[in-house]
């Protein structure tokens, strides 16, 4: 292909009016065509984000940091499976995904206490299988919600699902928040939805979620660092 060729084919993508359609679910790929074809959805975008892989592959060899690599995001996918999410993309240590529905935040913010229980435990077999390993593994996961337009990129055979809107950008960037509390981190409007067994934990009964601000976005937001076994 040439560049002429190209930039006719980047010229027809902005003259082309796009054909946008709500929807209730998580779209699948072949759901969408390649031209301007887009579904926009009220979902609630998950993030986990394992914390300094690149400290990981410094510091350890490469076969002990793949392992670590596999068993994270081996179990983020399976809890974010468990509990009705759909995961969009995987990119290097770090896991998307998306929940539709009505109980979307619920069900995405008892997949981040999920996941900090899971490390709590993956930490152990961690200790168990490499006795004199120092390696701690750490993480974060940022929830927010809102509506997403949802385009197919790239070209045939190769492209993908784009998820565009400020609540994909700001789970994303949640997970690097720092100084916030513990690593499960919400938006005030995730918070605001959720039920009362994701807000509430322990006996006696207190709040699982402490309240912040995000001075760089100027947001409330929660963070948490409860595990909800499973």
């Amino acid at each position: 292909m040439t560049m002429k060729e190209l930039l006719e084919e980047v010229r027809e993508t902005f003259r082309e009016t796009w054909d946008v359609r709500n929807g209730r679910k998580v779209p699948e790929p072949d759901e969408l065509k390649l031209t301007n074809d887009a579904v926009r959805i009220e979902a609630t975008v998950l993030y986990a984000d394992m914390a300094d892989s690149t400290g990981l592959v410094k510091r350890f060899k490469a076969p002990f940091a793949a392992e670590v690599y596999k068993a994270y995001l081996r179990g983020v996918s399976r809890i974010i499976q468990k509990n009705g999410g759909e995961i969009t993309a995987f990119d290097g240590d770090r896991a998307m995904a998306v929940f539709a529905g009505d109980a979307k935040n619920t069900s995405a913010a008892k997949t981040a206490l999920n996941i900090n229980a899971f490390v709590n435990e993956l930490n152990s077999e961690i200790r168990a299988s490499y006795s004199n390993t120092t390696f701690v593994l750490a993480q974060t996961v940022g929830i927010d919600t809102g509506v997403l337009f949802v385009a197919r990129t790239g070209i045939r055979n190769n492209n993908d699902l784009v998820w565009v809107g400020p609540a994909a950008n700001n789970a994303a960037k949640l997970c690097g928040v720092g100084g916030a509390v513990g690593p499960s981190r919400i938006t005030e409007g995730v918070f605001s939805m959720l039920s009362e067994e994701a807000k509430f934990g322990g006996n006696p009964k207190k709040n699982m979620w402490e309240k912040t601000m995000w001075g760089e976005m100027g947001l409330v937001i929660y963070g948490s660092s409860w595990r909800w076994p499973f």
